[in-house]
This record gives structure tokens, C-alpha cells and sequence, in this order.
């Protein structure tokens, strides 16, 4: 089968396909495991043009407009020149292009729509535009079904039969020896904490912090390291480490390249979120592939993402208490065990090769 991916956005800022290609490992590994089986071609507008073909897969580096355009005939026309069998087509919040997609390309190709963290559109004509664009779209991957029932219940698509559960990302990264990668990180504590993410409101990073420091208080040898790549909180959560007493326990380590993430996630005992809402979740992921016990909110992406909290532990968004109580809970935890149903579970659910034997799965339903 021939598989056609394609994103209507346009990224200016990227004129190198290298460097692409580097951006988006997270995404790839999928296009990857399916190359093996299928040809398969991604179409993307990034500051180039051409076609370079890299790990069996044809890139196909278009450059219609440099704006963002609700009739983008050209690249609709290009996707049909390709002769897709399947098309996996990004995000939920383009109605219109997936309308004129679908008219296009007509009954005999099938139309995949990836969610990527996008919520309903909660009325008004965009609304009515999705409800609309359903009808073209043969199915829905969502990172966790019930996230896509609530797109049905609120009225935006019109059959669950349309939804399927399926990794939005993957990892690239593994276990490697933890004496290898604290000699990079040079982290220590006893157990080591991480938090990976950016300084905003929805990864609500202040209220790690503050149960953090109230748990380092009767568990003096733990550490937490903090790696963000945005600084939207970063003055307050100085201002309030500066006024504890133990702000020693958490470390704030700040932007580092991603695939130094390799010896920070080796490094850990732990991963930490704080997030009221994410579409999957990149950072818990990778750490559960390289053996980090995910202590994360209980919301639906990481629910399906612990496999309802085995993996780790599940705590309500925003409630410090709570946060405080899962932590002390690794004080008696099997942690070994942990780690290894962390591993399994992503092996066997989360790995770019599950995901791409899922989608084939679902492309050869419809």
C-alpha cells in the first residue's frame, strides 16, 4: 500500500531537511517501522524544496505558501498525484482542507486524521465545519479512546466507531547502564526525580515544586531535576525556592539538547508531570522506555499511557496533597518492579512498532 502523510502547516524557520529530520524523531520512527512493509511518502512545507529520500521513506518538501491558506488547492492536488491508497492526515482543527482533501481524492482513497492534542471546537461555524468534514474522514487515531469519545459527545464527530486508540508519538531512546549515564549527568539522589517539559500553566510546574519541597523535607536524599526548553514561570519558581529553607532539593538544569535526554532518563528513578491536559505525552514515553516510573496526573492520555496508573501512580491535577502523598508512596514502592512493567508496557503499546502494526491493522478495516 502506498501511505501519503500531510500537514498543512507551514514551517519557515527549518530550511535544512537534516535538520528536519532530526526535529521530528519523535513523529518518524512510525513512518519508519511502516516503510518496511508499504511505501511511504510525507509531504511537508518547511523553507525547501524537493524530494529526499531518507530511511526508505520519500520526503516530499513542497512550498505553495508561505502562509497559512483555508484553499490550499496546489498541495491537495499534489497529495492526489501521488495516488495514495491511504492518506494520515494531521490534526482535527483544519475542517476545510480536510473537506477539500476529501472531494479530491474522492471514494477510493481512505483518510486517516490524527489527533495531535486538539480539543472540540466548541460551537459557531468551525463547528459546524467539523461536522461537516467528518463524513470524509474513515477514521480517528486518537492517544486515548475515550479523549475521542469526547469529540462524539460533544457533538463534533458523529460515530465512535470512528475512533481508535493509537500513539500519537513514540521514543527513540532505550536503557543504557546508570553508572554510563550519571557520569553525564552527574545526577544524584536517593531516589532521583525528573521533570522534562516547558514553564507554563497547563505543565504547572509550581505545584511539583512546592509538594516536591514539602516531600524532600522527611526524604532528605532525594533529588529533583527540572529540564525546560520555555521559561514562562521561571521567575516565581526562583522566587519561591529562594525562600525555602531545602531549595537544594531541586535543581534546576534548564534546556538541554534532546538526545542528551538519553543519560537524564537513565539517570532517574522517576518521571513527574504535573499536566491538566496533553494530547499524549512525549516525555513520560521516552522516560518509560528507558525504565522511569511515571508519578503523573490522572488525566485521559495518562491513563492510557500508565495503562490506568500499573506503571506508576495517577494523582489529581493541581492538588499539591495529593502529589505529596504519591511521593511518599515511593518510599515503600517496588521500584524494580515498576521500572520493568514501565518498560513492558511501552514495548508492547507505546513503541513505534506497535503503532505502525496498529495503523496497518486499521487502514486494511476500512
Amino acid at each position: 500500500m502506498r501511505y501519503v502523510f500531510v500537514s498543512y502547516n507551514y514551517t519557515p524557520e527549518f530550511d535544512d531537511p537534516q535538520a528536519w529530520f532530526i526535529r521530528t524523531l519523535g513523529y518518524t520512527g512510525l513512518m519508519d517501522q511502516l516503510s518496511k512493509r508499504h511505501e511511504v511518502i510525507n509531504v511537508k512545507q518547511i523553507n525547501y524544496e524537493g524530494i529526499v529520500n531518507h530511511n526508505n521513506i520519500a520526503y516530499h518538501f513542497v512550498n505553495f505558501s508561505k502562509k497559512k491558506l483555508h484553499f490550499n488547492f496546489q498541495l491537495n492536488r499534489y497529495v492526489k498525484s501521488l495516488n495514495p491508497d491511504v492518506v494520515i492526515f494531521h490534526g482535527l482543527h483544519q475542517p476545510v482542507q480536510l473537506i477539500q482533501l476529501g472531494l479530491m481524492l474522492g471514494k477510493h482513497t481512505r483518510i486517516v486524521v490524527q489527533n495531535h492534542a486538539e480539543k472540540p471546537f466548541p460551537a459557531g461555524i468551525k463547528k459546524n465545519l467539523q461536522k461537516m468534514a467528518d463524513r470524509y474522514a474513515d477514521a480517528y487515531l486518537f492517544a486515548s479512546h475515550d479523549m475521542g469519545i469526547e469529540w462524539v459527545t460533544a457533538g463534533n464527530l458523529k460515530s465512535p466507531g470512528k475512533i481508535h486508540e493509537v500513539m500519537e508519538v513514540s521514543s527513540v531512546f532505550f536503557p543504557v547502564n546508570r553508572s554510563e549515564a550519571t557520569a553525564k549527568t552527574k545526577a544524584k539522589g536517593k531516589p532521583v526525580f525528573l521533570w522534562v517539559g516547558r514553564l507554563n500553566d497547563n505543565k504547572d510546574p509550581l505545584n511539583v515544586i512546592k509538594a516536591f519541597l514539602k516531600f524532600a523535607q522527611s526524604s532528605p536524599g532525594a533529588k529533583l531535576y527540572m529540564i525546560f526548553h520555555t521559561e514562562e514561570l521561571l521567575s516565581e519558581i526562583k522566587e519561591l525556592l529562594n525562600s525555602s529553607s531545602n531549595k537544594e532539593a531541586i535543581e534546576l538544569i534548564g534546556k538541554v539538547p534532546h538526545a542528551d535526554l538519553l543519560y537524564w532518563y537513565n539517570s532517574a528513578d522517576f518521571i513527574l508531570s504535573g499536566s491538566h491536559y496533553e494530547g499524549s505525552g512525549t516525555a513520560i514515553c521516552e522516560a518509560m522506555s528507558c525504565g522511569c516510573v511515571p508519578l503523573v496526573t490522572d488525566i485521559l492520555s495518562f491513563r492510557m499511557i500508565t495503562n490506568n496508573g500499573e506503571c506508576g501512580v495517577l494523582y489529581e491535577p493541581g492538588n499539591e496533597a495529593a502529589l505529596l502523598e504519591v511521593l511518599k508512596q515511593t518510599r515503600q514502592m517496588n521500584v524494580v518492579e515498576k521500572r520493568r512493567l514501565s518498560i513492558e508496557y511501552y514495548k508492547q503499546n507505546l513503541s513505534f512498532e506497535v503503532i505502525a502494526e496498529r495503523i496497518e491493522e486499521i487502514a486494511m478495516s476500512l
